[in-house]
Formats: structure tokens, C-alpha cells, sequence
């Protein structure tokens, strides 16, 4: 593939690579990473996160938006929040908190703070409070600014350990059931969404230390191959030899519920559909047991063998999770599509029937708004749906890069960016709302600032960046990156560098804790998450990311009096990438190093 047109922001390489007569590299280079013990000789590096330790476990140390939110309120003395943390660019240039003249006017009488109360916020002082300097009145109310060089030097430098589990942290596993996987011989659109909203949701949570079970296991090769080709982790297997054993269970305590009825067919009576085993009365359990949030129209369910197995399944997880001590109590989440909302509740209230107990009691419904297909020829399946995505995602390439190589390392890259394209189109709404899914060739560019393939391409930028750096540092041309206490972060001056740092690297941490969050109704039985979270924030990141990036010169002139400013800028965006990385690992995404 021919690389893109250079941006303003790189200078040529001082070398340029060997390439092919089509113009492709002859040796491609893998993202920047320093040899093995650089660290240690060069003091640190821009890479200096360990696989495996992302930004998000910083430890206390790590300077946060809600520990300096609390200790802004807190100076001001007055329940409540009263501070706002700014984040477009225009307030950016002259504050970076603000308390709001009509918050202060409710607060203090005549809007008047005491002037004790503001002259002690630039005091604040915290591990994870960022330094702030002085607080001044102005029209729009009290304005702070951070001290932005030590903010720079606190967060983009050697990260602390992992933080301990928060207060109030989830105990014991979460279980996510994804009935769309469970029963149709072709899946379909509206059956990936709530698939692959479970799959992001179970790496979220497990970032956050939650543990996490999937159900049901797969059995079907078919399923299984387009889940495979969109990187959905998913378990398969049978359920193993003691699922019969559970389903008898299950029909024992059916006979014994008060509830149930045999189906006794006698003279004149309807037949029964094929393998029906008993009626439950599911309307007069939800009266007597006093729940709500079902729907009212739940009345006699024909209970089935298959209905059993399904429980059987779920049921044989949460012992699992016991067995291995992940916890006395398992919370149970049914990621279901709307139009199998109603299936789903009749299969929860059978369950509690059956298996009365605190996990059952636990269930919760996560419910994904439909997905339309526009001018569908005929009904479309997942795969359908994947090639053509992959084959649109191909044309638009060959469109901005010219002909591709036809090599497995670029079918790599297309089959990323073709599921990256279908992730972001699928969970960057949030999961009530309806999805849209148009099928015309207009609908994929790998130009849209809303897609997935945007997202990958600005991460590709990066490892490009990176690359050429390496490359120039063995060349002689520049020298390595020295260690983070060497580098002189008040040469970051550049707008679109704080903006970076304070609405990126800064609240990331939170970002993933606030999309992992499933927070428990008042009262029903469903719940919402903000699962769309990361995709907006990926794709609000690249946005500013590529503004800055075709704006500023990183890699400049080999000059010594330039290298303070290019060094500083690499740490900031070797952070940056580090984001990248993370965030795209759940959505289960690897990044590319060309596109």
C-alpha cells in the first residue's frame, strides 16, 4: 500500500527506507520498542508501560479529575459539587476549572465566597491532586488554572504501582448471558449487537479487576467463525457431562413447584406443542412475590427441555464461580436484544422458580435497541454482513492508497479495520437507542472522523511516528530519549497539547471505571450501561489527536537546541498511544502499525 501523504507534523527521515518498485517498504517495521535493558541504560523511554499495565492501574499517586473536583469543593467548604472541570478548547486558554457564578450565588449569600475559602485552593495539595496555581474571580465565577509544567511532569512520568480496589468496588464475579448466541441457526445484525456489546463490557469489567464468566458456550461452527473474524472472545464447549444431571434437577424441582402444573392431555384438550414438559403461572409468582419491571402481558409459560438446558447451563457457571472462589454470590447480567426482552423474562422468572437463592434474585436485564437495515435486497446474515463491510473497507483503501499488495500482512489489516469499522458502528450508540446500519458502498471511508477505521489510522500514525524516530536514533541522526526527569516539559506550550494531556491522559482512568459500571436500579429489573463510552472517546481523541498532529513538527531538524521541545512532545504522545493501545484492547482491537 503506498503510505500516505506526510503531514506537516514529520519531517522526512533523514534516510528514507528501502522500498519495492511499488512503492512499499522492503523491511516494514513494527511499532517502536526499545531493545530489551534500554530502560535501564537510557533511563526510561517513551514505552516505558509494561505490557500489561495500562494507564488506568495508577496508583494513588496518579493526579485524577475527581480527587481534585473533591478537593476544590472541599476548600470552598459547602456540600455538593460546585466545580466543573473545563474541556473545549476556547476556556482552556484562560481556565481549567471553573466554580460557575450560579453555583456560588446558591451556595454563599450574594454569590461571595469568603476570601479565606478562595485563597486556600492554590494550597491544595494531594497525591492525586493536580497542582493548581492561583484562583481568581471572574464574571463567568471562580476560575482556576493548573500548573501545567508539573501537571505534565506528574502524569507523563514513571507511573506508580497498581492502585488497591476501590471502595465500594463490585464484589464477587459478574456472569453475562447473551441469549442471541444461544439459538438461531443464522445469526443476524441485531444479534452481533448484543454479542459484542457482552464481549466489550466483560473486558472493561475485567480491567477493573471484576471477574467475569460468558454464557452460553458455542456449539455452533458457523457462529463461531464470523464471531472468530470479529474478535469476540467467546467460550465454547458442550456444557460437559454434568449438564444432564443439572436439567434433571431442574425438572424435579418443576414438579414440586407450587406454581407448575403437569400437562396432562386428556379428552378434548388442546395438543400441546412437541416437547413441552409443564406450565408455570409466571403472572400469579411475579403478584405474590411482589416484583416489578416485567411485563404485565407474562402469563402461562410452556416450559421445555431446551428452556431447562439453558438454565442448566447458566445454573453450572455460578457454581463454577464458587468453586473457584471468586465469590459467594455471582450478579447476573442477560445482554439481550429487545425483541428477545420477552423470552428472556419468562426464562428469569423460571429460574427463580426453580432455583430460588440470592443469585437468582440477582438477575439483571441489559436491553440493546433494534438494529435497522437499510434496503436489504433480503434478509442479511452476520457473515453477509462482514464480507461486505470487508470488501467495501477494501475499495475505499485502494481508493486513498492506490492498489493494495495482496500479501497476508495486508488481509491482516483489512480484516482489522473491517472489524474495527463494525464495532464502532455497533457500540458507539448508546445500547437503548436504535442502530442504522446503512449497506451502500457510501457508508465505509476510511476518511469518516466517526469510525473505527479513523480511529486505527491515527493509531497506525503514532507506530509510524515512533518507527521513524527509532530508526533515526540508530542512524546517529538524533539521540535517544532521555529520562523522564531530564526532559523539560515547560516547553509544552502548543494548545493542542494540554488538550491532550487534561481531556485525555488525565480522565482516561475514569473513562474505563465509568464504562464498567453497572449500577443497580431502584426498582425493575433493567439496567443501563455506558458502554458507548469508549468508542467516543477514541474517536474524540483521534479527532484532537490529528489536529495536533497535522499541525506541529515532532520530529524536526537535528538541532540541539530543538531536542528539549521534541522529546517532551514524544513522551506526551508515546502516553498518547499508550491510550490507544488500552482503549482498543476492549474492543479487543490490536493496533496497526501501517495502514
Amino acid at each position: 500500500m503506498a503510505a500516505p501523504p506526510r503531514s506537516p507534523n514529520m519531517a522526512a527521515p533523514p534516510v528514507p527506507p528501502a522500498r519495492d518498485q511499488n512503492g512499499h517498504p522492503e523491511n516494514p517495521r513494527p511499532a517502536w520498542r526499545p531493545p530489551v535493558g534500554a530502560e535501564r541504560a537510557r533511563g526510561c523511554d517513551v514505552t516505558s508501560v509494561p505490557a500489561g499495565l495500562s494507564l488506568m492501574e495508577a496508583g494513588e499517586g496518579r493526579p485524577g479529575v475527581a480527587a481534585t473536583l473533591r478537593a476544590l469543593n472541599g476548600a470552598l467548604g459547602r456540600p455538593g459539587a460546585l466545580w466543573v472541570k473545563e474541556s473545549g478548547a476556547r476556556n482552556l486558554r484562560h481556565r481549567d476549572f471553573l466554580a460557575p457564578r450560579a453555583a456560588l450565588g446558591a451556595a454563599f449569600p450574594g454569590g461571595q465566597v469568603p476570601p479565606e475559602a478562595v485563597s486556600a485552593v492554590p494550597a491544595l495539595r494531594g497525591p492525586a491532586v493536580l497542582p493548581l496555581r492561583g484562583c481568581r474571580d471572574t464574571p463567568a465565577g471562580l476560575a482556576v488554572q493548573v500548573r501545567r509544567p508539573e501537571a505534565f511532569q506528574r502524569l507523563l512520568g514513571p507511573l506508580p504501582g497498581p492502585a488497591a480496589p476501590a471502595a465500594g468496588a463490585r464484589e464477587g464475579p459478574v456472569v453475562l448471558h447473551c441469549p442471541a448466541l444461544r439459538g438461531p441457526a443464522v445469526l443476524r445484525p441485531r444479534h452481533l449487537r448484543p454479542a459484542l456489546l457482552a464481549d466489550h463490557l466483560a473486558q472493561l469489567l475485567r480491567a477493573q479487576g471484576v471477574g467475569v464468566r460468558l454464557v452460553p458456550a458455542l456449539a455452533q461452527e458457523g457462529s463461531s467463525e464470523v464471531l472468530r473474524q470479529l474478535r469476540i472472545d467467546w467460550p465454547s464447549g458442550s456444557g460437559g457431562s454434568s449438564l444432564p444431571e443439572a436439567v434433571s434437577a431442574l425438572k424435579a424441582a418443576l414438579g414440586r413447584a407450587p406454581c407448575a402444573t403437569a400437562c396432562e392431555q386428556g379428552p378434548g384438550t388442546a395438543a400441546l406443542p412437541e416437547g413441552v414438559i409443564g406450565k408455570v403461572h409466571l403472572k400469579s409468582f411475579v403478584e405474590q412475590q411482589g416484583l416489578v419491571g416485567y411485563d404485565p402481558n407474562l402469563d402461562v409459560l410452556l416450559v421445555t427441555e431446551g428452556m431447562l438446558r439453558s438454565l442448566a447451563e447458566l445454573q453450572q457457571v455460578v457454581q463454577q464461580c464458587r468453586a473457584e472462589g471468586l465469590g459467594s454470590c455471582c450478579s447476573i447480567v442477560h445482554v439481550v436484544n429487545c425483541e428477545e426482552e420477552f423470552q428472556q423474562q419468562q426464562l428469569d422468572l423460571l429460574w427463580r422458580i426453580l432455583d430460588p437463592g440470592a443469585h437468582t434474585a440477582l438477575q439483571k436485564h441489559l436491553v440493546c435497541g433494534p438494529v435497522k437495515v437499510t434496503n436489504p435486497s433480503s434478509p442479511i446474515g452476520a457473515d453477509q454482513y462482514f464480507q461486505l463491510r470487508k470488501r467495501q473497507m477494501y475499495e475505499a483503501s485502494v481508493m486513498k492508497y492506490g492498489e493494495l499488495a495482496q500479501d497476508e500482512a495486508w488481509r491482516e489489516v483489512i480484516d482489522t479495520l473491517t472489524a474495527a469499522a463494525i464495532r464502532f458502528e455497533m457500540l458507539s450508540t448508546a445500547h437503548r437507542s436504535q442502530i442504522t446500519l446503512d449497506l451502500e458502498n457510501s457508508s465505509i471511508s476510511t476518511k469518516g472522523t466517526k469510525s473505527g477505521a479513523f480511529v486505527m489510522y491515527n493509531c497506525a500514525r503514532l507506530a509510524t511516528l515512533f518507527d521513524s524516530f527509532q530508526r533515526a536514533v540508530e542512524q546517529g541522526t538524533y539521540p535517544p530519549l532521555p529520562p523522564v526527569s531530564e526532559l523539560n516539559f515547560s516547553c509544552l506550550r502548543e494548545e493542542g497539547e494540554w488538550l491532550l494531556l487534561f481531556n485525555y491522559l488525565l480522565p482516561f482512568p475514569e473513562v474505563l471505571q465509568q464504562a464498567a459500571q453497572l449500577p443497580t436500579p431502584s426498582k425493575g429489573i433493567r439496567i443501563t450501561a455506558n458502554t458507548e463510552t469508549v468508542c467516543k472517546f477514541l474517536i474524540q481523541l483521534s479527532m484532537d489527536f490529528s489536529s495536533y498532529y497535522n499541525r506541529v513538527h515532532v520530529l524536526g531538524e537535528p538541532f540541539p537546541h530543538l531536542f528539549d521541545q521534541m522529546f517532551a512532545r514524544l513522551r506526551l504522545l508515546g502516553a498518547v498511544r499508550d491510550v490507544f493501545h488500552s482503549a482498543l484492547a476492549t474492543l479487543h482491537l490490536p493496533p496497526l502499525n501501517q495502514i
